[in-house]
């Protein structure tokens, strides 16, 4: 029996990246792993695919000789590659006779996993949802950059698209913020990662989102979209950064209970699973203890270390005006719009403005 990991983001959300450090972590567990690539735009690969959609279909091709923009050209590679199913079976036969665990890597067009129903088809024919079909034991792992949680309004936007794909690919789910150890390079967040993380009380978004024009606008809808991913209930999210142990190790038994793996060498697995299985939403302990884990390990400790060049620099600055003819010398990515802007950076300069 074949369990794998249908691996899902928007553009950018670090679906590549994980499928590598993925690959790298089952292969020093002694686990047999392959990486199958359905992204025909993804020509620079750091791993080495076992089988790659691009010897079947290639994009460029498809935009110049039908005159075809790139999210067209896209859906038709997939419509493509759904109707040869033969050519990707003959591909997949040798890696199913051994019981190879795969990690599939799919393009980064959300109308694919949201709306698009080539797309489906061919999960369908993986996952054995219609006659025929292989019978794969598979989980979407549905990345989404951390960095959204930075914005209130962006960070409703990916529960949106979160919950979209959960209805429309029907299959077992782990919803995950990826690039946690990057969040403090695009701003602060207005609450806890946890709170990111458990998708609990959505209205405290209402206020981060703040005053502005545009917010007061649209709050009443902002509202409503937040009410309705809390009636859905089915929505939360796993941390990750990829070069931490903990937290790929966490992603993996989380994914492993969604697809079945965990019970593979069981004698008579469980009639029936727990429901929240079934959808991936599952949140317990662990998932906040690694949240609270990863906020001490990237974001405060970013922070802390920015406070303490901070108070250097001002501790400089003002030995400059006691008449040291040292400057300090700052980092860039502090200079503008912090407190520094406040701090002469010369005996005898004026502050700016």
């Amino acid at each position: 029996m074949v369990f794998g990991q249908l691996v899902i983001g928007p553009p950018g959300s670090g679906k590549t990246t994980y499928c590598h450090g993925m690959q790298q972590y089952l292969s020093a567990l002694g686990r047999r792993v392959a990486i199958v690539n359905l992204d025909p735009a993804n020509d620079v690969l750091p791993y080495t695919p076992e089988v790659d959609v691009a010897e079947l279909v290639c994009l460029d091709t498809v935009m110049e000789e039908l005159q075809l923009g790139p999210n067209g050209g896209m859906l038709y590679c997939m419509e493509y590659l759904a109707a040869n199913l033969d050519w990707l079976k003959e591909k997949l036969q040798p890696l199913e006779d051994s019981n190879t665990y795969l990690l599939i890597d799919c393009p980064g067009q959300v109308e694919l996993f949201t709306q698009h129903t080539g797309f489906k088809q061919l999960l369908a024919a993986l996952a054995g949802q219609q006659a025929g079909g292989w019978a794969y034991r598979l989980a979407a792992v549905h990345l989404i950059d951390a960095h959204l949680a930075t914005d209130a309004s962006k960070y409703i936007s990916a529960l949106l698209l979160s919950l979209s794909t959960m209805l429309h690919l029907e299959l077992p789910h782990v919803n995950v913020l990826s690039k946690v150890d990057l969040v403090p390079q695009y701003g602060e967040l207005a609450f806890s990662l946890e709170y990111y993380t458990q998708v609990q009380d959505l209205s405290y978004l209402l206020a981060a989102m703040g005053g502005g024009p545009f917010s007061a606008r649209y709050r009443k809808l902002s509202k409503g979209l937040c009410e309705l991913v809390e009636g859905y209930g089915l929505v939360g999210f796993t941390p990750l950064a990829v070069q931490d142990q903990a937290s790929m190790k966490q992603l993996l038994a989380l994914v492993d209970k969604a697809n079945g793996a965990v019970y593979a060498k069981l004698d008579a697995p469980p009639v029936g699973a727990p429901a929240e299985l079934l959808v991936g939403a599952a949140h317990s302990a662990a998932d906040d203890e690694l949240a609270a884990n990863l906020q001490d390990r990237y974001i405060d400790a970013e922070e802390d270390e920015q406070l303490e060049t901070v108070a250097a620099a001002a501790a400089a600055a003002k030995g400059g005006l006691a008449g040291s003819s040292k400057a300090a010398v700052l980092p860039d990515s502090l200079m503008a719009g912090s407190v520094l802007e406040r701090i002469p950076q010369q005996p005898g300069a004026l502050p700016p403005g």
